[in-house]
C-alpha cells in the first residue's frame, strides 16, 4: 500500500492503545503465516482446520478477553476486537475464521453466567484451542424470535433430555462446546427459555446434519445440528433456569456490537483495496484514480466508512465503560452493515469485470458482507428494536 492510501487512514479509533495496536500487530503476522497460505483450502472444505485453532490457541488469540485465571489473556473487549479485526483486514483470506463466535460471544457467555466450576472445565480448553465454541439460537423457520423456539430441554433426574434442531449455528461442524438456547418449561413463554451447554464428544443424541453452502463466508463453517433424546448433566445449566432469555438478550447488543465493528471494519478495508486498484488501473491512457467520477466515487466511500467507524468506535467506547444500552448497538449494527454493503458495492463497480471475479478479493468481500445484515437480527429488527426505544 502506498503512503498516499496510508495517509488517508490515519485515524486511530481512541479505544485502541499502544498494547491493543501491537496485538493486532502479532495477530496479522500470525494470520499471514497460519491462515493465508491455507484460505482457499479451507473455502473448499468449508472450515478451518482444528490445527489453526491449536496454534491460535498457543500464542494467546483466543478468548483474549477472559480472564488469566481461567486460561484467557486477561484483556479487555479491546483485545478481542484487535485479533477479529486483523483477520478482517487480510482481504485476500474472506471473511473471519469463526474465531468471533468462538471467543468473542461463546466464552464471554460462559465468563458472564458460568459458576466457577464451569468456568474452570471450559474456559481453559477454549482458550487453548483444544475446544471450538458455538452458540445456537436459530431454528429452522424460527429466525430472530427466540420467543418462538421449540427445541426442548425436560429433566429427568440428573440430567435434561433434550429433543428439537438448530440451523446456520456458525463452527457446528467441529464444535466440541455448543450453548443451546432452548425450552426447559414449553408451556412457560419466555419464562421457560434456558441455556444449556452441550459437550459433543461422543454424546449418542447430538448430531450435525449439513454443513450448509453459503454465498459467501465460505471457510467459516456453518452447519444443522440435531438433537435426539440428547442427555445433557444438569450440571450443564448456564445461570439460573428460566432466565436464559433475558440472558441472550443481554448478549445479543454485545453481538450486535462486534458485527458493527465488522462492518466498520470491512467498509474501511474496500476502500483501502480500491484505491490501490484504482491507482495502478490504466483506462483511456491514465489511471482510473485521475478521472473525477472515481476520486469522488472514493471520497464518498472513504466519508462513509469514516461515520461508521466513528460511531462504532464510540459504541465500543461506552461498552468498555459498561454503559452501551440495547438501541445503541442495534443502530451501530443496522448502520455499520448497511455502509458495509453500499460502500462495497460501488468499490465493486470501480473495479469494473474484475470486481465480480472471485480471485480479486473485492468479490469476497461483496459476497460476504451481505450476511451481516441478517444474522443477528436482521436490519428490519434492528430498526424495530431502535423505534421502541423512542
Amino acid at each position: 500500500m502506498t503512503a498516499a492510501v496510508d495517509s488517508a487512514f490515519v485515524y486511530r479509533s481512541p479505544w485502541a492503545d499502544d498494547e491493543v495496536v501491537a496485538l493486532k500487530e502479532m495477530a496479522t503476522k500470525f494470520l499471514v503465516s497460519e491462515a493465508l497460505p491455507h484460505s482457499e483450502r479451507w473455502i473448499e472444505q468449508k472450515c478451518v482446520d482444528r490445527e489453526f485453532w491449536r496454534e491460535a490457541g498457543k500464542i494467546g488469540l483466543l478468548c483474549a478477553s477472559i480472564p488469566e485465571e481461567y486460561g484467557g489473556g486477561g484483556g479487555t473487549f479491546a483485545h478481542d476486537l484487535a485479533i477479529f479485526q486483523a483477520a478482517l483486514e487480510l482481504t485476500e483470506m474472506g471473511f473471519g475464521t469463526g474465531a468471533s463466535v468462538h471467543s468473542g460471544l461463546v466464552a464471554n457467555y460462559i465468563n458472564s453466567y458460568g459458576t466457577e466450576e464451569q468456568k474452570h472445565r471450559w474456559l481453559p480448553k477454549m482458550a487453548s484451542g483444544e475446544f471450538i465454541g458455538a452458540i445456537a439460537m436459530t431454528e429452522p423457520g424460527g429466525g430472530s424470535d427466540l420467543k418462538a423456539i421449540r427445541t426442548t430441554a425436560i429433566r429427568d433426574g440428573d440430567s435434561y433430555v433434550v429433543n428439537g434442531s438448530k440451523t446456520f449455528i456458525s463452527n457446528g461442524k467441529n464444535a466440541d462446546l455448543v450453548i443451546l438456547v432452548l425450552k426447559t418449561d414449553p408451556t412457560a413463554g419466555v419464562k421457560g427459555v434456558s441455556l444449556l451447554v452441550v459437550e459433543t464428544r461422543d454424546n449418542p443424541g447430538y448430531r450435525v446434519g449439513r454443513v450448509l453452502e453459503k454465498v459467501g463466508m465460505k471457510a467459516q463453517d456453518t452447519a444443522e445440528l440435531f438433537f435426539e433424546d440428547m442427555r445433557v448433566p444438569v450440571a450443564n445449566l448456564l445461570g439460573e433456569e428460566g432466565r436464559g432469555y433475558s440472558y441472550a438478550i443481554k448478549q445479543l447488543a454485545h453481538e450486535r456490537l462486534l458485527i458493527a465493528d465488522a462492518g466498520a471494519t470491512m467498509a474501511q478495508a474496500a476502500v483501502k483495496e480500491t484505491i490501490k486498484y484504482t491507482k495502478v488501473r490504466h483506462a483511456f491512457g491514465a489511471p482510473l484514480f485521475e478521472m473525477q467520477n472515481t476520486r469522488f466515487e472514493l471520497a464518498q466511500c472513504a466519508t462513509l466508512a469514516r461515520v461508521a467507524r466513528v460511531f462504532v468506535d464510540n459504541c465500543i467506547e461506552r461498552h468498555l465503560r459498561g454503559e452501551l444500552d440495547a438501541a445503541s448497538a442495534s443502530m451501530a449494527k443496522a448502520y455499520a452493515t448497511e455502509v458495509q454493503c453500499e460502500v462495497i458495492d460501488r468499490c465493486v463497480q470501480l473495479f469494473g469485470g474484475y470486481g465480480y471475479m472471485l480471485e480479486y478479493p473485492i468479490a469476497r468481500m461483496y459476497a460476504d458482507s451481505r450476511a451481516q445484515k441478517i444474522y443477528a437480527g436482521t436490519t428490519e429488527v434492528m430498526k424495530e428494536l431502535i423505534a421502541r426505544s423512542l
